[in-house]
């Protein structure tokens, strides 16, 4: 991340009140060395990227991929930066800028350090209540289910995940599942200054090998399951499990909870060094028998369009039974795992039944989580941001139980990205549904036409006989899915979730697949709900 962050991208949030440091202690306590006149100047915050940069800043200058960061010292210099930090490599190019030079032995290794130095975020600081959730599923679930119920404790939050950012009651489109070190620092000094007492953030495998996090130590760290997914990242899937483990090391967090509810939690619990319990979903894990020895159960008792009635009992004997609003028994494993973190936290038990008493259940949006945005009337339309087999597995199960009538399934998949599950995605897709309609998702800079043969035809080995139907572009494809079914059929639409963009030869192109959806329903002559995310198309 040498150079520019790309400008449709939202801008980084930061304190509207940082702390003011001093070169000087900024190289005391972190240079090898120095050029330049570093006397009487002062820094409020730091960046990677000249496009986020602003007066007053450090611009970090760390060799990325194909160009050393030093090459925009320059522009930097232009926009105001005080000072540049960089390696030996890039000191010559920053010194000639003209501004002081700090010189470090790697500055993308110390930038979490340094972020947490200059927004007063470090593990000794007072910050708000930190819960990181990792894994390939339900870490978006999680968080937003986690950031609802504190909600209802009436506790000011805070959430950083895939689809938002949320600070006080503010909304904000995410740039990155987790964000950059520098921006995630600033953000939470940001929700310190305006009042949020707990935070959310969605941990992704990423941001632990690229020190995203680095600098924070979580208060809870929860391990939700681990399956094929992000091969284009990591080697293996070893490698990608591997990467998730550093979170339960106690330079990261300082408890965790974890769920038994795949085969890999019996590792985490292996290599976790803070105290810990378990969590298990009998109904969904690979082993039932294990999830049911877990110190906290989640137990299936209904599944209705709209929400999952589910019971959470511990080994002591405590026992809650509540609603989590959203399909699925992914998702009442997802809320169990909520409400279990906040104890391990520190909130109440009697505190959080009262709460989800007196609001009949759990009261959380999930954006682009199986979100229903058809009517009462006419075919159920669920889209999701699922894009694993794993994923469409629990989740095409999921609308099958609550759909009298046909399932169709409607999917894409990533360009550019990992190739390695697209056979198993179209196969999962069309053991799971009575109608398969094929189209495409982000293609990047990969041809679309080869992506959706690919998954074609890992849908035609496992059902040579399925009702397969391929529809390019998507706009196209959700118009010709809902004449494909009627009044009591469902559809489940995976991949595009809450993305208000598809990425089309690396231009993000203005598209969102739940407007799209209503659209298509009411064409039809269906009536549609009015939407609780922003209107891309108008009128």
């Amino acid at each position: 991340m040498a150079n520019d962050a790309p400008s449709h991208l939202p801008p980084v949030l930061r304190p509207d009140d940082p702390p003011v440091h001093t070169l000087e202690d900024l190289a005391g306590r972190f240079a090898l060395d120095t050029r330049g006149d570093l006397s009487g100047a002062t820094l409020t915050g730091l960046t990677l990227a000249t496009a986020d940069l602003r007066p007053g800043d450090v611009f970090v200058a760390a060799r990325g991929l194909n160009r050393h960061g030093a090459e925009f010292a320059g522009a930097a210099a232009a926009k105001g930066a005080v000072a540049v930090v960089t390696d030996a490599d890039g000191a010559d190019a920053a010194e000639a800028t003209g501004l002081p030079v700090i010189i470090v032995e790697d500055p993308r290794g110390l930038l979490g350090d340094l972020s947490a130095w200059v927004y007063g975020t470090g593990r000794d600081d007072d910050l708000p209540l930190l819960f990181g959730t990792t894994g390939t599923n339900g870490k978006t679930s999680v968080s937003h289910l986690l950031e609802g119920i504190l909600g209802q404790l009436g506790v000011v939050t805070g959430l950083s995940s895939t689809a938002e950012r949320h600070i006080a009651g503010q909304v904000i489109v995410s740039r990155l599942t987790t964000p950059e070190a520098y921006e995630m620092h600033a953000l939470l000094a940001l929700m310190r200054e305006r009042g949020v007492e707990a935070v959310a953030v969605e941990v992704s495998a990423q941001a632990l090998s690229r020190r995203r996090v680095d600098g924070l130590v979580f208060d809870v760290a929860a391990f939700t399951n681990l399956t094929h997914d992000h091969l284009d990242d990591y080697a293996d899937m070893r490698e990608y499990f591997e990467a998730k483990l550093p979170l339960f090391l106690p330079d990261r967090s300082r408890r965790a909870v974890i769920s038994l509810d795949s085969s890999a939690a019996i590792e985490v619990i292996a290599r976790c060094e803070v105290p810990f319990v378990t969590v298990g979903t009998p109904a969904i894990a690979t082993d039932p028998g294990a999830a049911a020895d877990a110190d906290w159960t989640v137990e299936i008792l209904d599944e209705r369009q709209v929400g999952t009635e589910f019971r959470l009992s511990s080994t002591d004997g405590r026992t809650l039974t509540t609603i989590v609003p959203v399909i699925g028994r992914h998702m009442a494993a997802n809320a169990g795992l909520a409400i279990v973190m906040m104890l391990e936290a520190g909130y109440e038990w009697d505190r959080i039944v009262d709460a989800l008493g007196r609001d009949g259940g759990i009261r959380a949006y999930l954006p682009g989580r199986t979100e229903r945005v058809s009517g009462d009337r006419g075919p159920a339309v669920y889209v999701d941001f699922g894009h694993s087999p794993d994923a469409f597995e629990k989740t095409l199960a999921a609308v099958r139980r609550v759909t009298p009538g046909k399932v169709l399934m409607l999917f894409g998949a990533d360009g550019d990205r990992d190739a390695t599950k697209r056979h198993d995605m179209g196969r999962t897709a069309v053991e799971g549904s009575d109608i398969l309609v094929v189209t495409d998702h982000h293609p990047r800079f990969e041809d679309i036409d080869s992506i959706r043969a690919t998954l074609i035809e890992g849908a035609r080995r496992a059902r040579p006989d399925a009702e397969i139907h391929e529809y390019s572009p998507p706009e196209v494809a959700i118009v010709e899915a809902v004449k494909l079914v009627g009044d009591g059929d469902a559809i489940l639409w995976a991949g595009p979730g809450h993305q208000d963009y598809r990425d089309i030869r690396g231009v993000r192109t203005p598209y969102s697949a739940r407007e799209l959806a209503r659209r298509a329903l009411r064409d039809a002559g269906w009536p549609v709900p009015e939407p609780h995310w922003p209107v891309p198309y108008p009128d």
